[in-house]
């Protein structure tokens, strides 16, 4: 199906820059010259990002925590607030950089309510980890907050917000605990074991939130077939349920096997069929209304050039075959700029293999399908949905 679509993207976003960092974002450049090369970009609107005002930040942010980021801005030597850390380095021009990556989703959203298009994606967002009052992990604000707070304020009743990022969205969660108008559902690597430390199922909401908050937390290792066995058994029965009037993504690809921050084993190929069931799911509960963010992913030649030109892809209705060969001119990109060797196929599964997923049934006695289940019997009843009925 041909989908209205938008794509938010400036060059200038590249200033969200921490340096020596694993947010590198190069990522960003080689996604949209392999999206631009392929013929991708050609099928979406692609829309300047803006900054975000003061007031527009207030709405997720606290008042001296904006004017932290404002002091980091200009002074190197700047602690507190979550900055001045390994993960959050301040740099000169931090406020505006991050100001613009949050205006990006603001745009993005304004698109989606006004019916301007059914699906806009802000690429350099989904910088889901940022808290009120603080920076943590590479995030400092949260332009998934801000965007799905610009869809409440716009009169959208409810949202559902799905997390496929290896790390837990615990901003996201934070931010809407006790809001029973949006769902958040996070799939990520068991936080026993990988930052940050937060999302395992008994994570429900609180007050007139509770039920409105799932967490999937995956054993390391989970490859492609457990993590669609996991996303299939729990994410659409929840969305269904829930009868959201958007949904909202956050779209990491840090879960690719090569990824150097992380444990699970997923393929390009996993990732994309994930963005395809998001995409599916949007167009059957939500009349297409998609809002999407990319987020993490530090695989920066092999993994997210490639998963984000397919969720670029998918944006725009019109999805890249993962056997496509990638132009020579794109690969002759990357090698001027990284020692890496570039992929030359849009996927990785050789010729002729698909995915297998094994549909999840009650009983299964491995670390994932206990994890399922936990999922399933601590947030289930709270949705209406029995949590030993596979169809759920």
């Amino acid at each position: 199906m041909n989908c209205r679509g938008s794509v938010v993207w400036g060059e200038e976003v590249l200033g969200y820059n921490f340096g020596n960092h694993p947010l590198n974002p190069i990522r960003l450049e080689f996604t949209v010259a392999l999206a631009g090369e392929l013929g991708v970009l050609d099928a979406v609107e692609v829309v300047a990002p803006r900054l975000a005002t003061r007031e527009e930040l207030l709405v997720g942010h606290d008042a001296d925590y904006l004017d932290a980021v404002q002091t980091a801005s200009k002074d190197p030597t700047f602690s507190g607030y979550g900055l001045g850390t390994d993960d959050d380095p301040v740099f000169s021009g931090m406020y505006d950089a991050s100001a613009l990556v949050a205006g990006g989703a603001l745009v993005a959203a304004d698109a989606v309510s006004s019916g301007a298009v059914e699906h806009a994606l802000n690429l350099a967002g989904g910088l889901h980890h940022a808290m009120r009052g603080y920076a943590s992990g590479f995030c400092i604000f949260n332009d998934v907050v801000l965007g799905i707070r610009r869809l409440l304020a716009a009169g959208v009743q409810r949202i559902a917000y799905v997390d496929i990022d290896v790390h837990h969205g615990d901003g996201v969660q934070a931010a809407f605990y006790d809001d029973p108008q949006v769902l958040t559902v996070s799939l990520h690597q068991d936080p026993r074991t990988l930052f940050p430390g937060t999302g395992m199922p008994s994570e429900l909401g609180w007050g007139d939130g509770v039920g409105a908050s799932v967490n999937v937390a995956l054993p390391p290792a989970t490859d492609d077939a457990g993590w669609l066995r996991a996303f299939h058994a729990v994410v659409p029965g929840a969305v269904r349920a829930f009868d959201p009037d958007v949904l909202v993504t956050q779209c990491g690809c840090d879960t690719h096997h090569e990824d150097p921050l992380a444990n699970l084993e997923l393929t390009v190929d996993g990732q994309r069929a994930a963005i395809q069931a998001l995409h599916g799911l949007a167009h059957e509960v939500t009349g297409g209304r998609w809002l999407a963010f990319g987020g993490g992913g530090y695989g920066v030649v092999r993994c997210v050039p490639r998963t984000w030109t397919h969720l670029i892809a998918e944006i725009s209705g019109r999805p890249v075959d993962p056997m496509t060969a990638i132009p020579a001119s794109w690969m002759a990109i990357v090698r001027r700029r990284r020692p890496e060797p570039p992929p030359d196929r849009m996927g990785e599964l050789t010729e002729g293999r698909v995915l297998s997923i094994d549909p999840w049934v009650p009983g299964g006695d491995s670390w994932l399908d206990r994890a399922i289940a936990a999922t399933r019997q601590a947030a289930f009843p709270l949705l209406g949905l029995d949590p030993h009925d596979p169809r759920d």
